[in-house]
């Protein structure tokens, strides 16, 4: 897959970060060649704090620039904001009135050819086994409105660099950071009907089965026993 431009501001914080991640962690990746070379949406699990680094180094190498969905709180913050917006890093309005027009940058990336990273949970987990909680509906909202494909992304082993909702990272021993993308999840069906708030769960329960499907052989044979919710 041909690399796609990533700006100046987003070269320079791969020149800096990439080499710092491969020192500290191992990686074992799986599923790139689903990504794909038009806008999509990525959708994955929420770990920890550091899971979006490492899900970016997975995205960065296949040849893409990764364009997250973020609060727009965060990229309000000084310095910081300013910094992720000229990234290409999307903000999500949650309180507006209008779902689809809170979405409308990430809507109007994918139809760029972007690759837009969603975290479904809209949070990290507070599943005590970190496993995903019920999902929002933003991808499957996205994914009707452009007609892309949702990519879903397992993660695990960046909890070992830092535990949900922990301050203190743990560089050592180095993390084994293990991402596995799947096949498309499978919404024709859901786009030929009209957009109700069953089409919209149903959808993101598609996807929330589908990550929770490439998560199981990630971590081995712990038992899920249940979805908690969002």
């Amino acid at each position: 897959m041909a690399a796609r431009d990533r700006g100046p501001l987003l070269t320079a914080a791969v020149v800096v970060i990439r080499p710092l991640l491969m020192v500290l962690t191992r990686r074992e990746w799986h599923g790139a060649q689903h990504l794909s070379e038009h806008g999509f949406v990525l959708a994955a699990n929420h770990i920890s704090h550091t899971d979006p680094l490492v899900l970016a180094h997975f995205v960065n190498d296949a040849g893409i620039p990764p364009r997250f969905l973020a609060k727009a709180g965060v990229l309000a913050v000084p310095g910081l904001g300013r910094l992720l917006r000229a990234t290409g890093q999307i903000p999500v309005y949650r309180d507006s009135a209008d779902a689809v027009l809170a979405l409308g940058e990430a809507v109007a990336a994918v139809e760029r050819g972007e690759c837009v990273i969603i975290y479904p949970e809209g949070t990290l987990t507070r599943d005590p086994q970190l496993w995903p909680m019920v999902g929002k509906t933003g991808a499957v909202r996205i994914a009707i409105a452009t007609g892309c494909a949702v990519i879903p992304v397992a993660q695990w082993g960046a909890q070992q660099i830092l535990r949900p909702y922990a301050r203190v990272p743990r560089l050592l021993p180095r993390a084994t950071i293990k991402i596995s993308a799947g096949p498309p999840v499978d919404l024709d069906d859901l786009r030929r009907q009209p957009l109700t708030t069953a089409v919209l769960r149903e959808g993101t329960a598609r996807i929330m089965a589908a990550i929770t499907a490439q998560l199981r052989p990630l971590r081995g044979p712990q038992p899920m026993s249940g979805r908690a919710a969002g």
